[in-house]
Order: structure tokens, then C-alpha cells, then sequence
């Protein structure tokens, strides 16, 4: 009956996304400091859902979460509330940079759907070497020297308390 139900277009995404809630009950783990990577360049343009540029750039000095998703990827959906709820207590603090590269109208369904209140950024120009990813969801934390401190891929509670003393301590430096 499962396998019959993972088949069904309909029924399918739903079990998946409960899959991977489970899956992401657990926080990201910080890498190291001897592990950490520097960004190579902050020369990256963006746009977001009304067609105002953002400039990477101009982020250089702040605390950056950057958020690769999409609305048709299980995994995304999963973790995307406990990024909400970071978001939502950090957001006047971090940087949060959420990009898609779907069509304008379908991000924003979703976000009405879901009741998402997040800013949404699409790629003008190529990805900065050291944030490229073939796989979503990616998210990265990255200090204000541009340390990339937490590099993960797949679903991850982004609402833990460790990543919440991680960005803390990134604050605070």
C-alpha cells in the first residue's frame, strides 16, 4: 500500500515531505574551524521577487545564511518552517538570502499557501565558485569574515539551538 502511495502523483510529495520532517528533527553540525572554507568572491547579483537588485557584496561584513530551495523539492519543504522561525527572530541580525531559480508566480504561491513571510532571491548572475551546488536544499552560515561555518545539504532543523549559539557567537564577533 506504501509503494502504491509513492506512486500516485498526489499522494507522493506529502509522504516524502513527512519522510524528510523526520529526517530533519536534527540540527546541522558546525564545521570546524581548520575546515572552514573562505567564499571566494562576493561578486554575485540578485533580484528579488519585485525585480530589486541585491548585490552580494553589500552583505560582506554581515552574518549570511544562504537558503537553496525549491517549492517542488521535498526536502526544501521539510526543513523551510524551522527556517521560518529563524528567520523570524533573526532577521533584523543575519542576512538571510532564500534563492529559487523557479518562476516568480509559483514561489509565490507557495509562500501564500504556507504563510511564509521570507525575502526570496533569484540569480542574475553565476553563483560565486564556493556556494555552488547541484543539490537541493543547500544551506550555508557564514561569518562575517566570510567563513563558510555551517555547509549543509539536505533537511536540517535550521531552528536548533545550536545553530542558534552558532549565530550567536557569529554576532558577537
Amino acid at each position: 500500500m506504501f509503494l502504491v502511495l509513492l506512486i500516485i502523483p498526489q499522494t507522493r510529495q506529502p509522504i516524502q515531505v513527512f519522510i524528510q520532517k523526520g529526517l530533519a528533527l536534527f540540527g546541522p553540525s558546525v564545521k570546524a574551524k581548520a575546515d572552514q572554507k573562505q567564499i571566494d568572491t562576493y561578486q554575485w547579483n540578485l533580484s528579488d521577487l519585485n525585480g530589486t537588485p541585491f548585490h552580494f557584496e553589500a552583505a560582506q561584513g554581515d552574518v549570511i545564511l544562504v537558503n537553496f530551495w525549491a517549492t517542488w523539492c521535498p526536502p526544501c519543504i521539510a526543513e523551510m518552517p524551522s527556517l521560518v522561525d529563524l528567520h523570524d527572530d533573526y532577521k533584523d541580525k543575519v542576512q538571510f538570502l532564500f534563492i529559487s531559480n523557479e518562476e516568480k508566480t509559483v514561489i509565490e504561491a507557495f509562500l501564500k499557501k504556507n504563510q511564509f513571510q521570507i525575502p526570496i532571491h533569484q540569480p542574475i548572475s553565476a553563483v560565486p565558485e564556493s556556494l555552488q551546488t547541484s543539490t537541493i536544499p543547500r544551506t550555508l552560515l557564514i561569518s562575517k569574515t566570510g567563513k563558510i561555518v555551517i555547509d549543509k545539504t539536505g533537511a536540517s532543523n535550521w531552528n536548533s539551538q545550536t545553530v542558534r549559539e552558532t549565530i550567536d557567537k557569529l554576532l558577537a564577533e
